[in-house]
C-alpha cells in the first residue's frame, strides 16, 4: 500500500491596510484577541507628541482582520522620518508558523509610511516563577535569572528564536539582570491568577502578613471607595510624595492622568478606575485600575508618608483584586517588578510586597527592535540609540 503524502496548504496572500476605529474595536472584542490596554485605540490619545495609525491584516479572501496593531509614530527631529512603536503589540496570532506572512507586510507598510525603525512588544510569556519559589531563593546578590523557572513557555521561546533569526534585537539583551529599565514597558510583571478561583481561594492565597494587614486596615476604619476625575489631583499629590520617598520619577503631569482617565473612559465607561483609601476623612493611598475584556491591570499606586500603620495600600489592593474577580477577569496584573532578589536592594521591597499576594512573577518576551532597510534608516537608528543611551 502506497504511503499517503500530506502537503501543507500554501499560505494565503495577506491584505494589510489602515482600518477604522470601529473595525479595530470589533476585532479586540473577540474573545481570542486578549489585547493589552496599550493596544486600545484610545491609548493613542493618551500619548501626546506621537502620531498614530490603526492597521489590520488578514487573507485576501477573508471578511475581517486576523490581526491588528496600534502603531505610535514619533517624529525624528529635523526629518520626515519616524520611530514606530507598537506597545505590547501587535495583537496577532504569535503561534502562526507563517509569522512572516503578516510581519513582513507590516514592516513594509511602516517603511513606506516613513519609519526608520520599529519596536514591538510580543505578548507571549517567556518564564514564570511561583511566589514560594522566589521567597525561598531570596538572598544577597541574587536575581531572577539565578532561579530556575517553575514554567518556561514554549511559545515564548519559539517566538524569541523566530525574531532573533530575522535580525530583531531584544532591548536590553537576553540577560534578566540587564533588562531592568531597558524596555519602555516592564519586562517583568507580577500576576495573580483569578480564573477558576473563589474569593476564599484568593484570600487563602495571600500570605499571613497580607491577611494581617488587610484585617488591620478594616479594624482601623480604613474605607476604600471608587473615586472620580475630581479626585485625580489628590492622587497626583500622593504620587509625588511616593516618588520622592521611593526614589523614582515617572515624569508625568497631572494633565497626563486627567487625559488618560478621560479618553479611556470615553472609549469604554469604567475602563479606568481610581480607588481611594481613606482614614478619618483623609485620603492616604490611591491606585488606578484598567480593565480590557478579561484582563485587569493595577497600573499606578501612590500613598502618603504618614499613618502607614493602618495599611491603606493593602486594603486597596484587596478590594481591587476582589472587584477584578467579580468582573470575571482571568488575571489580575500588578504590572512591573524589579529583577532583584537581594533583600538589601532598595528595589526588592516592591517585589516582596507583591509576592505576598501569592501570584507569579512573569518574564515577558520584552520589547524588540529592528532598523528598516536602507542606509539612511540604519544611520538614523544608530543616532536614535545614542540618544536613548544619553537620556
Amino acid at each position: 500500500m502506497s504511503a499517503l503524502l500530506v502537503t501543507a496548504a500554501p499560505p494565503q496572500a495577506t491584505r494589510l491596510e489602515p482600518v477604522t476605529v470601529e473595525t479595530y474595536r470589533a476585532f479586540l472584542a473577540r474573545g481570542e484577541a486578549r489585547p493589552s490596554f496599550l493596544q486600545c485605540p484610545s491609548w493613542a490619545d493618551v500619548k501626546d507628541g506621537w502620531r498614530h495609525q490603526l492597521i489590520g491584516w488578514g487573507p485576501e479572501s477573508g471578511t475581517g482582520p486576523t490581526g491588528v496593531a496600534l502603531v505610535l509614530l514619533r517624529p525624528f527631529p529635523g526629518t520626515r522620518k519616524f520611530f514606530a512603536y507598537l506597545p505590547e503589540g501587535p495583537v496577532a496570532d504569535w503561534s502562526d508558523p507563517d509569522i512572516d506572512g503578516w510581519l513582513t507586510p507590516l514592516l513594509q507598510h511602516l517603511r513606506a509610511a516613513g519609519a526608520f525603525a520599529v519596536r514591538i512588544g510580543p505578548t507571549p510569556a517567556f518564564r514564570r516563577w511561583n511566589a514560594a519559589t522566589l521567597k525561598a531563593r531570596t538572598g544577597p546578590g541574587r536575581r531572577l535569572s539565578d532561579v530556575l523557572a517553575d514554567e518556561v513557555d514554549p511559545l515564548g521561546t519559539a517566538v524569541a528564536e523566530r525574531l532573533r533569526s530575522r535580525g530583531w534585537r531584544r532591548c536590553g539583551g537576553d540577560s534578566t539582570s540587564d533588562s531592568d529599565g531597558a524596555d519602555a514597558q516592564p519586562r517583568h510583571v507580577y500576576q495573580v491568577p483569578l480564573a477558576g478561583r473563589s474569593s476564599d481561594d484568593l484570600w487563602d492565597g495571600l500570605n499571613q502578613e497580607w491577611r494581617r494587614n488587610v484585617r488591620k486596615a478594616r479594624k482601623s476604619g480604613v474605607e476604600v471607595v471608587v473615586g472620580s476625575a475630581a479626585d485625580l489631583p489628590d492622587f497626583f499629590r500622593l504620587l509625588r510624595i511616593t516618588e520622592e520617598r521611593d526614589g523614582f520619577r515617572l515624569g508625568r503631569s497631572l494633565s497626563y492622568y486627567e487625559r488618560q482617565y478621560a479618553v479611556l473612559n470615553a472609549e469604554q465607561p469604567g475602563r479606568m478606575k481610581l480607588y481611594l483609601a481613606r482614614h478619618e476623612g483623609e485620603t492616604l493611598a490611591a491606585h488606578t485600575m484598567i480593565t480590557v475584556g478579561k484582563r485587569v491591570w493595577y497600573q499606578t499606586g501612590a500613598s502618603a508618608d504618614h499613618r502607614r500603620e493602618v495599611r491603606p495600600s493593602n486594603a486597596l489592593q484587596w478590594r481591587m483584586m476582589l472587584d477584578a474577580h467579580a468582573l470575571g477577569a482571568d488575571v489580575y496584573d500588578m504590572r512591573g517588578i524589579p529583577s532583584t532578589l537581594d533583600p538589601d536592594d532598595r528595589a526588592h521591597g516592591l517585589l516582596r510586597w507583591k509576592l505576598g499576594t501569592g501570584g507569579q512573577a512573569v518574564e515577558t518576551l520584552g520589547e524588540w527592535e529592528t532598523p528598516l532597510a536602507g542606509t539612511t534608516n540604519h544611520a538614523m537608528y544608530r543616532a536614535f540609540q545614542a540618544y536613548l543611551a544619553r537620556r
